[in-house]
C-alpha cells in the first residue's frame, strides 16, 4: 500500500530528478513536470514574518531519531539538519541588520535529500560537481550566485537558486522559500519591485498544484495582509491555502486573534493555526528549538484566549496539519500526473523519431546516416515529380503552355512576307533566273526560317532546369531528416544542382540536334503534294518566268510557311520527349549516383564533418533526450510503489 511517506517520499524523488534533468518549474516547451508535481510554497511579508515561521521548521538543534513521534510527520523532521545550516536558511529570522540583501531577492528552491550516512553536504545546481561542506561557505555561495544574476544592486530575479542538502539527518522533501512580499521599495531599489516581487510570487504560488503556505503577523489588521490576499487572488476558493498566524504573543493587551483563528474574520477550507516563535532574545541567547515548542505548547494551553484552541496550535500541529493534506493532494493527483507522463513520453519519442536519433561514431554509422538521408531526400523528390507533391506540374506547364506561346510568337510573318521572299529568292537565284521553281530559295527560306526554331527549345529546356533545381530546393526544405546537418543539404544541393546542370546540357544539345534534323532533310513529298494550278487572277500574259511576280512569290512564302507550321507541329510534341527523357527522367534515376559514388571514397573525419549538425537541433534534441530521461524516471518511480 502506499503510505504518506512513501508518497512524499516519490514526490520528492521525482523532484530531486526534475533537479537533475533541469525541469525547475517555470512552464517552457512542453510544459512542465515539476509544475504538475504537489509542491509547498511560502508566502509571506519581509522580512522577519516569514523568516521566524521557517525556522520554527529550519532550526531543530536535535538530530532526527525513528523513534521519535512520528505523528510529527516528514514535513517537520525534513528541516532537521547540521546545526551550522540552521543559520544559512534561519537568517530570515533576524531583522535585516546587517544582513545582505541578496539573500531575499530570489526565489530558494531547497531539497533535502536523506542519505544513509557519511558527511553533510550542499550543492547548487549552478555547480553541481562542487560538495560544500562548510556551511559559511554556503551563505556566501548564495550571496554570489544572486549577484551573479542581479549584479551587486538591491534588484530581484525570479530565476531561482536550487540548494541541495544531504544529510542522514534530514528526510526528502522540497520547499520553495519565496522573498516576501513588501509595500515599498528602499533605496537603491526601483519603484518596480514592490509589483516585481508580487510578480514573482504569484508565479509560483498560482500553480494549480501549489501549496499555498500564507503567513501573516497577528499584530496586524488580517485585510492588510499581504499573503492573503495574494492567496485569495490566486485561489479564491481557499482549498489551496493555509492560514498561519505568528507573533500571538505580542498583540497589544486587550485584544486577541480568537475570530481570524476560528474563521469567523476570513474563512478558509483548511482551519487557521496560530504559532509562537522564538523571541529575539531567546535567539540571542541560542535557545534550542525543543525548548521553544514546550514554550510554545505551554503558551498556548494556559492561554485565555487561546485555550480552547490549543489542541490545533503550534508548529507541530500545523506540520502534522499540511502533511496530512500533502498526502491527499499526492494521491488525488496521481491518476492525472501517470497520464500526463505518458502522454509526454509518447510526444517526446515522436518528436525524437522526427528530428532523427543520435548517429554511431564510426565510419560505418556515418556513412549509412549520410546515404540514408540521400535516400529520403531522393524520395520526397520523386514525390515532386510524379505527383505525390505540388511542384512537378509546373514541367507540363512547361510543354503545354510555355512552348506554345513561345512557337507562337515566332516571326514567321515577317520572315516570309511579300518583300523579304524577293529577297532570298532573288539572292538566290544569282545572276541566273529559275527557270520552273526557286528551289535554292526554297531551301534558304526553310533553312532560316527553322533556325528560329531554337530559341523556345533553349528556352523549354532552361524552364525545365529551374524547376527541377526548384525541386530541390523544396525537398531538401521537406526532408524532415536533412534538417540537423546543414552541411549535408548544402553538399546535396551542390551535387544535385551539379547534376542538373549536366542534365541540361544533354537536353540542350539534343533539342538543337532535333531542330537541326529538321533542317538536314527536307520533307520532299510534302512539296510534291502542293498544288501546281496558276492563282486565280493572275495576269496570264506575263512571262512565266518573271521571277519578281508578287502571286508568285506569294505561293513560294505560302507554302514555306506551311511547310514550317508542319515542323512546328513535330517539334512541339518531339522537344518535350526530348527534355523529359534527357532531363526529367535523368534527374529521378541518376541525380545522386555522382555523389554516392564521391561519399563513399571519403574518411571517417570528411564524414564527420558532412554530419555536423545544426547547433539549434543539437541544443533541442538534448532536451528532448533529458525530459525522455526525466520523465522515463518519474514513471519508473511511481511503479516503484506499490498501490492499492
Amino acid at each position: 500500500m502506499a503510505t504518506m511517506g512513501s508518497l512524499i517520499g516519490l514526490v520528492n524523488r521525482i523532484q530531486r530528478a526534475c533537479t537533475v534533468l533541469g525541469d525547475h518549474g517555470g512552464g517552457g516547451e512542453g510544459g512542465s513536470l515539476w509544475e504538475a508535481l504537489p509542491s509547498v510554497a511560502v508566502v509571506g511579508g519581509q522580512v522577519r514574518v516569514l523568516a521566524t515561521t521557517l525556522r520554527t521548521y529550519l532550526s531543530d538543534p536535535k538530530p532526527w531519531r525513528p523513534d521519535l513521534d512520528m505523528a510529527l510527520t516528514p514535513l517537520r523532521f525534513a528541516f532537521v539538519m547540521h546545526p551550522e545550516f540552521r543559520e544559512v536558511v534561519g537568517a530570515r529570522e533576524h531583522s535585516g541588520e546587517g544582513l545582505p540583501a541578496s539573500w531575499i531577492r530570489r526565489p530558494l528552491v531547497l531539497q533535502l535529500h536523506k542519505t544513509e550516512g557519511g558527511q553533510e553536504y550542499a550543492e547548487f545546481l549552478h555547480a553541481p560537481r562542487k560538495r560544500f561542506t562548510d556551511f559559511a561557505a554556503v551563505r556566501k555561495e548564495i550571496a554570489d550566485e544572486t549577484d551573479r544574476i542581479t549584479g551587486k544592486t538591491k534588484a530581484i530575479s525570479n530565476i531561482p537558486i536550487h540548494l541541495s542538502i544531504y544529510s542522514p539527518h534530514v528526510v526528502n522533501l522540497t520547499l520553495i522559500d519565496l522573498p516576501g512580499l513588501t509595500k515599498v521599495a528602499v533605496e537603491g531599489q526601483q519603484e518596480s519591485i514592490v509589483q516585481d516581487i508580487e510578480n514573482m510570487v504569484r508565479s509560483y504560488v498560482d500553480k494549480p498544484n501549489s501549496i499555498i503556505l500564507a503567513i501573516s503577523p497577528a499584530n496586524q489588521d488580517i485585510a492588510t495582509s499581504d499573503a492573503i490576499k495574494l492567496a485569495r487572488d490566486v485561489d479564491p476558493s481557499g482549498d489551496r491555502t493555509f492560514g498561519v498566524l505568528t507573533k500571538l504573543d505580542l498583540m497589544d493587551k486587550g485584544t486577541n486573534a480568537v475570530d481570524v483563528l476560528e474563521g469567523r474574520q476570513y474563512r478558509l477550507q483548511h482551519p487557521w493555526v496560530g504559532i509562537v516563535n522564538r523571541s529575539q532574545a531567546d535567539i540571542n541567547r541560542n535557545v534550542d528549538m525543543l525548548a521553544a515548542r514546550r514554550k510554545e505548547k505551554e503558551y498556548f494551553e494556559s492561554s485565555p484566549d487561546y485555550g480552547h484552541l490549543a489542541h490545533k496550535m503550534g508548529a507541530e500541529y500545523l506540520a502534522k496539519l499540511l502533511s496530512q493534506h500533502l498526502e491527499a493532494v499526492i494521491r488525488a493527483k496521481i491518476p492525472s500526473i501517470i497520464a500526463m507522463i505518458n502522454k509526454t513520453i509518447d510526444e517526446i519519442e515522436a518528436e525524437l523519431d522526427r528530428l532523427g536519433r543520435p548517429i554511431g561514431g564510426d565510419a560505418g554509422a556515418q556513412l549509412y546516416t549520410i546515404l540514408d538521408m540521400c535516400r529520403a531526400f531522393d524520395r520526397v523528390f520523386k514525390e515532386h515529380l510524379d505527383g505525390g507533391r505540388p511542384g512537378g506540374d509546373r514541367i507540363y506547364g512547361v510543354f503545354d503552355h510555355q512552348l506554345p506561346a513561345a512557337l507562337k510568337k515566332l516571326p514567321f510573318d515577317k520572315h516570309l512576307s511579300l518583300q523579304n521572299v524577293r529577297k532570298v529568292i532573288s539572292e538566290a537565284d544569282g545572276y541566273q533566273p529559275h527557270l520552273i521553281a526557286p528551289e535554292q530559295g526554297y531551301r534558304r527560306l526553310i533553312d532560316s526560317s527553322l533556325h528560329y526554331f531554337r530559341g523556345p527549345a533553349e528556352a523549354s529546356v532552361d524552364a525545365v532546369h529551374l524547376v527541377l533545381k526548384e525541386l530541390v530546393r523544396r525537398s531538401i526544405a521537406a526532408t524532415e531528416e536533412l534538417k540537423r546537418f546543414p552541411t549535408l543539404q548544402t553538399d546535396i544541393a551542390a551535387a544535385a544542382n551539379e547534376s542538373l546542370e549536366r542534365f541540361r546540357e544533354d537536353g540542350r544539345k539534343t533539342v538543337i540536334r532535333l531542330v537541326e534534323m529538321e533542317a538536314s532533310y527536307l520533307t520532299v513529298e510534302f512539296f510534291r503534294k502542293l498544288p501546281t494550278e496558276p492563282d486565280k487572277g493572275a495576269n496570264n500574259n506575263t512571262p512565266a518566268n518573271d521571277r519578281y511576280q508578287d502571286n508568285h512569290l506569294r505561293r513560294i512564302g505560302s507554302n514555306v510557311s506551311s511547310y514550317i507550321n508542319m515542323v512546328c507541329e513535330t517539334l512541339r510534341n518531339t522537344i518535350p520527349k526530348a527534355v523529359v527523357h534527357c532531363q526529367v527522367k535523368e534527374a529521378k534515376r541518376n541525380l545522386l549516383n555522382r555523389f554516392y559514388a564521391h561519399v563513399g571514397s571519403k574518411e571517417k573525419k570528411q564524414l564527420s564533418a558532412m554530419l555536423d549538425e545544426d547547433p539549434a537541433l543539437m541544443e533541442k534534441r538534448d532536451s528532448l533526450v533529458k525530459r525522455l530521461e526525466l520523465y522515463k524516471s518519474a514513471r519508473n518511480e511511481i511503479d516503484s510503489v506499490a498501490w492499492k
